[in-house]
């Protein structure tokens, strides 16, 4: 015979183990990070001082400093942006707010789903076949910044998705109540409140395109080019494709090592510092929703 008491024992226990192991885990992640982020940091801020955030490289890199590709990232992550963040907002509306339920609108998220998937290095090529080659563009910042935006689209538009999801149904029929259109309300009622969950979608962007080097390999950038880009039509350095050539392919890997331990470090606090000023947006938004 078994009394209540032991089964809800039983359970107690079990469900215990159960959190203690999600909880571990948890810790075990942020654990893993910070271990990545101290070793990062240990090796790299000895490197870093104004003269090597500001200079020039010098001697096929292994003296001077990353400004340029400092600068080159900048642009790239920024034009990105440009691209994706509208064109994804207004396809993430498209999709919820009009597409009807049927074949088509499944076909769109099952292939938006897929896009999501492709590895970059078929993005980079794909870049080279269409901006570089075929429209002209050649090796250019504008070429390296569309082909990372279309890498950046699909997390735009499922998160712009979801986000408009999530809005309750309420708001829109009372502003249809109201007498207003469709458009007005989106505009004016559901994007607001999903805006701070969009920000996030964002953020994730940002973290995907800042530190790809397969698609700008191919479509932008340059190990060594000692000048700042002068337009969009030009090459220019960034600090994950500098990364990867002065760890692997480098004249000289040994005396070149503690400038990649600085880039990485850059690097790191560019893709930090970014994320906290779209999580500072996303909080200051989400407060007005709020208070409205």
């Amino acid at each position: 015979m078994i009394f209540p008491e032991s089964n809800e024992r039983r359970k107690k226990l079990g469900q215990a183990i159960m959190f203690g192991i999600a909880r571990g885990i948890s810790y075990g992640i942020v654990g893993l990070l910070l271990l990545i982020l101290f070793f990062i940091a240990k090796q790299g801020m000895g490197v870093v001082n104004w003269q090597y955030l500001t200079s020039m490289p010098t001697d096929g890199m292994t003296k001077g400093g990353i400004y340029p590709a400092i600068v080159g990232t900048l642009y790239l992550v920024g034009g990105s942006m440009l691209f994706a963040f509208p064109v994804g907002v207004m396809a993430g509306i498209y999709v919820n707010e009009y597409a009807k339920e049927g074949a088509l609108k499944r076909f769109v998220k099952t292939m938006t789903n897929n896009l999501a998937g492709v590895p970059s290095i078929i993005f980079g090529l794909f870049g080279m076949a269409l901006f570089v080659n075929q429209m002209g563009f050649g090796a250019s910042i504008i070429a390296g910044s569309l082909t990372l935006g279309l890498l950046a689209l699909p997390i735009v538009i499922r998160t712009t998705e979801e986000s408009l999801k999530s809005v309750d149904d309420t708001f829109r029929q009372a502003s249809y109540a109201l007498g207003a259109s469709k458009l007005y309300t989106i505009r004016k009622v559901v994007l607001p409140i999903a805006l701070p969950n969009i920000l996030t979608g964002l953020i994730l962007a940002v973290g995907r395109v800042s530190g790809e080097t397969a698609p700008i390999l191919f479509t932008v950038a340059a190990y060594f080019l000692p000048k700042l880009p002068s337009s969009i039509m030009d090459q220019c350095m960034a600090l994950p494709y500098h990364l990867y050539v002065i760890s692997t392919s480098g004249t000289q890997i040994e005396a070149s090592r503690p400038m990649a331990y600085g880039t990485a470090f850059v690097l790191v606090a560019i893709v930090l510092i970014v994320n906290i000023i779209a999580a500072l947006l996303r909080n200051y938004f989400g407060k007005k929703v709020k208070m409205n």
